[in-house]
């Protein structure tokens, strides 16, 4: 080899080691076939794929992700309206008959029943609180009912009792959470994101899963309650307004018409788009389709979320106040939204946390006044879905957090002047109604007094594992892969209740 043939070789080898420093960790991770980004989506599609029968083993569709799918197996429900009584009602006076517990009104409770416990308000020693009730039995099935809910008596043998609920959780946040997404701690999705995962939505103009709130505030646990956790976005809780615009933003700006609106959206998806190739983010396609959802969402949801155009005889039924911010007004647009293709409608009431203070939350004041203004319209749900054929083919859920003690709470060691109850985890009640469920059915049994449970334990896991279950899904198979495992709703627990199940 010539001596300017060596040179030119030198001059080569140089240039070609300056070329692979230019190939920066970054550019590297970019343009590799297998970088990060490929890794990621490649995990996000391996962990799609709990489903283990062939028929319907199918994977997230990134580009249509809330496209409508089959469930592993055939459903008797197609969605779900979960109302969350959020601050936790008092089973006592609502649903647990305990003609035992009014013979020991006044008395001192006994140590057995505060030794190794732990409670928010109770000091010392309590006094034991009969029922601030009135119960009668309803129906060809008999069932007990307290006066607090006349008209839900109207629509007893269509409902599930379930009565030996059970949490570890005594605080409201931790506890609304462990009953929403399985966990006590934030960051798991809640059911209603594993549902739309799972199933997606029927109207391709309408989210999967919408959120109405009522009672003044958002419950304890806030928004986790109905967040995507670990799972794509765009299966999150979409939460709308009974007043007003049902969504923020919703309108078009001053100066702009849909026409440009839909010109922007395109130009910004545009550029996602760009941005989804150069790093194989996943987050960017649900950011796609969550501003190809809020387009649609301007003509579909106003639409829906209106109802001034309902019949006179169906707001006398459920008792709406239209152009208010109300419970019964959420309760009717529930039922429109289902039978509109939502999946998944979750109400929050918040208010129901009865506790003996001066402000007019006890028991036998605030629990009345909260049950006015819950039962019309939960009972209405019940007989219109019936009426138009959709209570078949719609679970509704009624629960809460927790139950309440059969003592009276008392601070400081003293007995309360305003009769409350104490949180209380051991026993509390839900109930299912539609979707496959035996209507006129009492499961589990607790003591006397409504204190511990004897039989038929029942944990959040089995209510989670059993709505699942009447959506077409088998809890321990339906999973999603995150952070080098499957993870689902239900944990590592639950059961379906089958006795309640027609």
């Amino acid at each position: 080899m010539t001596k300017d043939e060596l040179h030119n070789d030198r001059l080569q080898s140089e240039a070609a080691h300056v070329q692979m420093q230019m190939h920066t960790r970054r550019h590297f991770l970019k343009e590799s076939a297998f970088g990060l980004g490929a890794l990621a989506f490649g995990s996000l599609l391996s962990g799609c794929g709990g489903r283990k029968t062939d028929s319907s083993n199918h994977l997230f569709d990134p580009v249509h992700p809330l496209a409508a799918k089959p469930p592993m197996f055939p459903g008797k429900a197609r969605a779900v309206i979960y109302i969350h009584m959020a601050g936790a009602p008092s089973q006592l006076e609502l649903f647990s008959y305990k003609p035992e517990l009014a013979k020991l009104d006044g008395l001192d409770c006994p140590p057995s029943l505060l030794e190794g416990k732990k409670f928010a308000f109770i000091r010392g020693v309590p006094k034991m609180l009969g029922p601030q009730a009135k119960f009668r039995q309803h129906g060809q099935s008999g069932l007990w009912l307290s006066d607090n809910l006349p008209h839900l008596a109207n629509a007893i043998d269509d409902i599930a009792f379930i009565n030996t609920v059970t949490t570890d959780q005594f605080n409201h946040a931790p506890a609304q959470l462990l009953m929403n997404t399985g966990s006590a701690r934030s960051g798991r999705p809640s059911i209603g994101s594993w549902i739309t995962y799972g199933l997606g939505t029927e109207n391709k103009n309408l989210p999967g899963f919408v959120v109405l709130t009522s009672g003044g505030n958002n419950p304890d646990g806030g928004k986790s309650l109905w967040g995507s956790g670990f799972l794509p976005s765009v299966y999150q809780g979409v939460q709308c307004r009974s007043e007003g615009d049902p969504v923020l933003f919703i309108a078009d700006p001053g100066g702009m018409n849909r026409d440009i609106r839909k010109a922007s959206i395109d130009a910004i998806n545009e550029v996602n788009r760009e941005e989804y190739k150069a790093y194989n983010d996943p987050e960017i396609l649900s950011r796609i389709a969550q501003y190809e959802m809020a387009y649609k969402m301007q003509i579909s949801v106003p639409e829906v979320m209106n109802i001034n155009d309902e019949p006179k005889y169906i707001h006398d039924m459920y008792g709406t106040r239209p152009g208010e911010a109300c419970f019964a007004n959420n309760v009717l647009l529930a039922r429109k939204l289902v039978e509109k293709g939502v999946r998944f409608v979750q109400l929050f009431d918040w208010g129901w946390d009865a506790h003996g203070d001066s402000a007019g939350n006890a028991v036998d004041i605030g629990l009345v006044n909260k049950c006015r203004q819950v039962d019309k319209p939960v009972t209405a749900l019940l007989l219109d879905l019936k009426q138009r054929g959709l209570l078949d083919e719609t679970l509704v859920v009624w629960g809460a957090e927790f139950g309440r003690t059969p003592m009276q709470e008392n601070r400081d060691g003293k007995t309360m002047a305003f009769k409350g109850r104490d949180h209380h985890g051991d026993a509390f009640t839900v109930w299912m109604a539609g979707g496959g469920v035996k209507g006129g059915t009492s499961y589990g049994e607790t003591d006397e007094i409504g204190y511990s449970i004897v039989e038929g334990k029942t944990e959040a896991f089995d209510i989670q594992a059993t709505i699942l279950n009447q959506l077409g899904f088998n809890h321990e198979q339906f999973t999603y892969e995150f952070q080098g495992r499957p993870f689902r709703l239900t944990d590592v627990g639950g059961k379906v209740i089958h006795d309640i199940l027609a």
